[in-house]
């Protein structure tokens, strides 16, 4: 099983992950869900067969790099709150679903196989935010010729709350297998989906004075075919 080093409470976690989950079509807001599938459809994508659903990819594809290559310039990224589940309890992290666009519209899983899957370094405990959960901020930028622009910003409020999407993922279980890492969904965007030169976001907390954030400067390689 691939391992990662995460930081939490200033301190070094080697976490092995077993399974990576990508949440989709999480929003709380039946309209706002509708609008994301929008979005999706003008460049092909089919309409889900559930709301939610659950992508199982491989573990490997998850990383704190912060340089990644992706093949050719039809890839992008969404900012999404992250659990991570250790025997220790349950995690947030913020990260990026980066999912190639192109191949979205024939086959939503196997776009989503493409591409790595950025996570930040710094950990919360889930416990620590529950009272306040409500009151978080998901941001992203993307950099690209004409400058840095603001492409997404939001409270959480938009996507289900963790337990209720555990309990979802678990078909009401309740519990987040240890070593499972779930990415949670996304918000509209407030510049045109593509790709970027480099992708930045952030998961703030307004209430404790604290954000984390994570950033990620894309590489373009050339098709051979």
């Amino acid at each position: 099983m691939p391992a990662i080093e995460f930081v939490i409470r200033g301190r070094q976690k080697t976490f092995e992950v077993r399974d990576l989950v990508i949440a989709g079509w999480t929003g709380r807001d039946p309209a706002t869900v509708e609008h994301h599938i929008a979005e999706l459809a003008a460049i092909g994508v089919a309409r889900p067969r559930s709301i939610p659903c659950f992508y199982r990819l491989g573990a490997n594809l998850l990383t704190t790099s912060t340089y990644l290559d992706f093949t050719g310039s039809d890839s992008s990224g969404e900012a999404e709150f992250v659990l991570v589940s250790m025997p220790e309890g349950i995690f947030v992290g913020v990260g990026s679903d980066h999912t190639d666009r192109k191949v979205e519209s024939y086959g939503v899983t196997v776009s989503k196989q493409m591409c790595p899957k950025p996570i930040s370094h710094e950990l919360w405990p889930l416990a620590e935010l529950l009272a306040h959960w409500d009151k978080l901020v998901l941001r992203s930028w993307v950099t690209r010729d004409n400058g840095t622009l603001l492409y997404q910003q939001g409270e959480v409020t938009r996507m289900l709350p963790p337990m209720d999407l555990i309990s979802r993922y678990s078909e009401g279980d309740g519990t987040l297998p240890v070593g499972t890492v779930m990415f949670c969904g996304t918000m509209p965007l407030l510049a045109e989906m593509g790709a970027a030169r480099h992708f930045e976001m952030e998961l703030e907390d307004p209430v404790l004075g604290r954000s984390l954030r994570h950033g990620y400067t894309a590489r373009e390689l050339p098709y051979n075919d």
